[in-house]
């Protein structure tokens, strides 16, 4: 039964997250807002949200352990599996976006300010709103180099007639099915952790991040049928940079995270190594099968040595 409640609940959290994005974008177009911001913003941190809730949700159950390992794996699965997948299936990226000149400090900053908080063994309260001055100097970012980079990426739809009291009943459905998708994700994942004598933190590591990546994944396969795929890149490097700001943020001003070194180590290391990939693919424009072999390759190691 816990198993029928995890995929259930995982569910309800996507579709939850959906309905959010998709009317949170609806507001801003009536508003006049600039596409870019719309793109750059809620496209990229609304397929964050899944993970916000579970982790957040983690957090105040006193479930640490699965809060940090949702963000760790999620990070991974993004960069590895997403990015892989759409520099595999993509037939050309050409993007004109210089994005190892502007971005690349977006991948490294974040990675870097984890692994020097965590080595006390503790994300704290302190750490958390680090995190999200990380968040501010990131939007700050978007909104002074602002291209409409990212707009063919907004559903069309969301230009239609605006209607306040459908917008307002699907928000309302959207935050039910997130919050109530993520508490019964963790209460059903730590069953199933118990169930198969696993520590929470691969439950964390795997079934949750893995589902909570699905909406990336999503975004960067629509983006590659609009023959946009070089967009998945900007988005996954902002989804990351909201994992870790928002994420970690965010829970850990619910509650202190303790991240134990010695367990967590080798699945660091993976996360760490993701990132310098995408650095190396960013810097050498590898946006090709070469530079998806490199990212898969660390996916295949993460889950056999992980397993």
């Amino acid at each position: 039964m816990d198993y029928i409640i995890f995929f259930a609940a995982m569910a309800a959290l996507i579709y939850g997250a959906d309905f959010i994005i998709k009317e949170s974008e609806r507001i801003a177009l009536h508003f006049n807002i600039s596409h870019f911001v719309i793109g750059a913003t809620l496209v990229a941190f609304g397929t964050s949200l899944p993970e916000m809730a579970a982790s957040m949700m983690a957090a105040s159950h006193g479930k640490t352990d699965m809060a940090v390992a949702n963000v760790v794996g999620s990070v991974i699965f993004n960069i590895t599996m997403v990015l892989g997948i759409v520099f595999f299936i993509a037939k050309s990226m050409k993007p004109e976006r210089d994005l190892f000149a502007l971005d690349s400090a977006w991948v490294v900053v974040p990675v870097i300010v984890f692994l020097l908080m965590i080595q006390d063994g503790v994300i704290g309260r302190v750490d958390g709103i680090i995190f999200l001055l990380i968040m501010a100097s990131y939007l700050i970012f978007l909104f002074t180099s602002s291209k409409e980079e990212l707009e063919d990426e907004i559903d069309e739809s969301l230009t239609k007639k605006f209607n306040w009291p459908k917008t307002i009943v699907l928000l309302t459905i959207g935050f039910t099915f997130t919050i109530g998708g993520a508490n019964f994700v963790v209460e059903s994942g730590t069953n199933i952790a118990r169930s198969l004598d696993v520590s929470e933190w691969i439950i964390g590591l795997f079934l949750i991040s893995l589902g909570t990546s699905l909406p990336e994944l999503i975004v960067s396969l629509v983006a590659i049928k609009k023959g946009n795929a070089d967009m998945s890149v900007g988005n996954i490097i902002g989804s990351n940079v909201a994992n870790f700001s928002m994420v970690l943020g965010g829970s850990s001003l619910i509650q202190p995270l303790v991240v134990d070194l010695e367990k967590t180590q080798f699945d660091i290391m993976i996360m760490v190594s993701a990132s310098l990939v995408l650095l190396f693919i960013l810097a050498n424009k590898l946006y090709n099968k070469a530079g998806a072999i490199f990212l898969l390759t660390i996916l295949a190691l993460f889950i056999q040595n992980s397993f």
